[in-house]
């Protein structure tokens, strides 16, 4: 018996991880794609992109995982059914039932790592994702042009004089005009440095000079901070636990919480399913198996995402009930009566 559950399993494996690359391929290009469109504001570099790439790794991964085990091992016991196989392993007294529980230990250790994954690993991603686009963001409303006018920084309306090759600037001028006092400060250097998402202007070597109706200033420096008033809007990094239960952003994550449960269940839910798909006698009986599986996702998916709004969080214990009772009526008509 282990033999045979090792060799469902190794064939199990073969194909999964043939149609998981193929699956996961086209969603990073898609997601590659959409990465594409920061360019037009932002400004990436290959090395940046792939910190992007790896912080959606997660949510890539999850919506790959559970439709490549529905589809491979339904594909698997199908290709042994075609195989004759299947007849071979019912006519030796081994009941169907043996064919659920061999499938059902990867099916448990996949709905595992997708509970894992959604739960702990995607709020992590998600903040480090929008942090990141968040600080590039930041970069590019700060846009150095040297020796043209019409630069500013805040409330500051400033001029650059020859951006130097390590990026920084020669002959600096700034100029504040407020309602009873206006500032100008002259530098012979300055330098753009980006601390956590606030904009600094750092000045060397210059004074500055501040004139009113009542009074005139003077000030020499060696160097000076100015901050710019356009700060990143940086996410707080909750503990998995918070993120789910924090009010903000409630509706958004309550729809999310209970689609992403119920794709993790999917491997463990469609084990019926799958085999009243894959088993058939390969002479007498004509499958339709691709169309099956077609079918089998979409419906899944439409409960899922169909009666949310309906029954909030009882489209959880709703969607799994009815759909484990409608796979195992297949089941018992397909396969039970027939083998």
């Amino acid at each position: 018996m282990n033999k045979l559950r090792n060799y469902i399993t190794d064939n199990l494996s073969l194909i999964f991880m043939s149609i998981f690359i193929s699956l996961f391929a086209i969603a990073s290009v898609i997601f590659l794609i959409k990465l594409a469109t920061y360019t037009a504001i932002i400004q990436l570099t290959v090395w940046e992109m792939t910190k992007l790439y790896f912080f959606r790794i997660p949510e890539l991964l999850f919506y790959t995982l559970p439709v490549t085990f529905f589809i491979a091992a339904t594909l698997t016991l199908f290709r042994l059914s075609n195989e004759n196989e299947m007849i071979v392993i019912f006519s030796l007294g081994i009941k169907p039932s043996f064919i659920l529980k061999t499938l059902f230990k990867p099916a448990l250790l996949l709905s595992t790592l997708l509970f894992v994954d959604f739960f702990i690993l995607f709020p992590h991603s998600k903040v480090l994702s929008s942090n990141f686009i968040s600080y590039k963001k930041s970069e590019a409303q700060f846009n150095l042009s040297a020796s043209e006018f019409g630069n500013s920084f805040g409330d500051w309306l400033l001029y650059l004089g020859v951006k130097q090759d390590d990026g920084t600037f020669s002959k600096v001028f700034l100029f504040n005009k407020k309602k009873e006092e206006e500032i100008l400060i002259a530098a012979k250097n300055a330098k753009l440095v980006n601390d956590g998402g606030i904009l600094r202007l750092k000045l060397y070597d210059g004074q500055g000079y501040s004139y009113s109706k009542e009074k005139f200033t003077q000030i020499n420096f060696d160097t000076m901070m100015i901050n710019d008033t356009m700060k990143t809007e940086l996410k707080a990094y909750m503990k998995p636990y918070d993120y789910w239960t924090s009010i903000k952003r409630r509706h958004a994550k309550k729809k999310m919480f209970i689609t992403d449960v119920l794709l993790s269940l999917f491997p463990m839910l469609s084990i019926f399913l799958i085999a009243s798909m894959g088993i058939v006698h390969a002479r007498h009986q004509k499958s339709q198996v691709y169309l099956f599986l077609f079918l089998g996702t979409i419906f899944y998916y439409g409960f899922t995402l169909g009666l949310q709004n309906i029954l909030g969080f009882y489209t959880i214990p709703t969607v799994a009930t009815l759909w484990l009772f409608i796979t195992y009526l297949f089941y018992r008509k397909k396969v039970t009566k027939t083998f």
